[in-house]
């Protein structure tokens, strides 16, 4: 039976009621409690044993990135929306009280801050691209990384946050190479959460691409079927909630870096990531706030030891 009935604002009350998460006065941004982490890493556990005999490389980033990046891959012309710049102050004393004053009275202080090299990161995929630059073994390269993503699309919807973590897994290689293992690892996707009596619905999908152009962006993706997803209900049970998604980039990332494999031709990647807080928030909807009184099938595969809840 699901936690709530499917509707935004009843879902996130129920998740607050149930102390699972903690608003901090910011739509989008807010904390989680033991339980969700404790659920969070179980899942992410699953998704570790699907890949243990798959040789990836594990990393973690920090959740800033270099601006440079952003600028290379063209984020700022497709996406600017959701961008997260950081800007800091570089002025002297004079001008810090100035500052000081301006907050102090209530008044705007957005000129007293400079563009710093660094923004949010926005794809939890990104800052590993700049390291593939040269030439990539025969067999590829494979990834995985844990890393924080931020878009700027303020929401109180609770699965619409501007902050959250992502389970990505990248594949370099030849054309051949990277749309097998996207296909193998979305049929994997699938597997898991049905595994976990989730609903699960791969379906072709698209970029949130910005502006009128962004509409033929997306079209071109959609008839290309560049990207899939795999949506579960958590909100509406009329549009579910992509939970993971699973990307074929083809040459883009080995243009803009210059990566090749060994025959001299540019290498082309794919990515796939897990939301683990949309993840999580799908199993609390499914199968209830308290985790104690989930199915003993999915109980016993995220907590194989006996002991649920954190």
């Amino acid at each position: 039976m699901s936690a709530t009935d499917y509707d935004s604002q009843k879902f996130h009350e129920g998740l607050v009621k149930a102390g699972l998460i903690v608003p901090v006065g910011v739509n989008g941004i807010f904390g989680r409690n033991a339980v969700f982490e404790d659920v969070l890493a179980r899942f992410n556990d699953q998704v570790s044993a699907l890949a243990k005999d798959d040789g990836a490389e594990y990393f973690v980033f920090p959740p800033t990135i270099d601006r440079a990046v952003l600028q290379k891959v063209d984020y700022m012309d497709n996406f600017p929306n959701l961008s997260g710049v950081v800007y800091s102050f570089f002025g002297k004393e004079l001008t810090a009280r100035q500052l000081s004053e301006r907050i102090h009275s209530g008044e705007p202080w957005s000129e007293f801050m400079g563009m710093t090299d660094v923004t949010l990161n926005p794809a939890a995929c990104y800052p590993v691209y700049p390291t593939f630059t040269g030439t990539v073994p025969k067999a590829g390269k494979l990834v995985t990384m844990l890393n924080w993503v931020f878009r700027h699309e303020p929401s109180p919807e609770p699965t619409r946050m501007q902050a959250f973590r992502v389970r990505e897994f990248v594949r370099v290689g030849t054309p051949d190479q990277v749309v097998e293992w996207r296909d193998m690892w979305l049929k994997r996707g699938v597997a898991l959460l049905e595994s976990l009596d989730l609903p699960a619905t791969p379906d072709v999908a698209s970029d949130p691409f910005f502006g009128k152009g962004g509409k033929m962006l997306a079209a071109s993706q959609r008839e290309q079927k560049l990207k899939f997803e795999v949506l579960v209900p958590v909100i509406s049970k009329e549009k579910p909630t992509a939970v993971c998604s699973f990307n074929y980039h083809e040459s883009h990332f080995g243009d803009v870096f210059d990566i090749k494999t060994e025959d001299g031709a540019t290498a082309q990647t794919a990515c796939l990531g897990f939301g683990l807080e949309r993840c999580v928030m799908a199993l609390f909807q499914t199968h209830g706030f308290d985790p104690g009184n989930w199915p003993t099938s999915v109980r016993s595969k995220l907590w194989p030891n006996g002991t649920t809840g954190a």
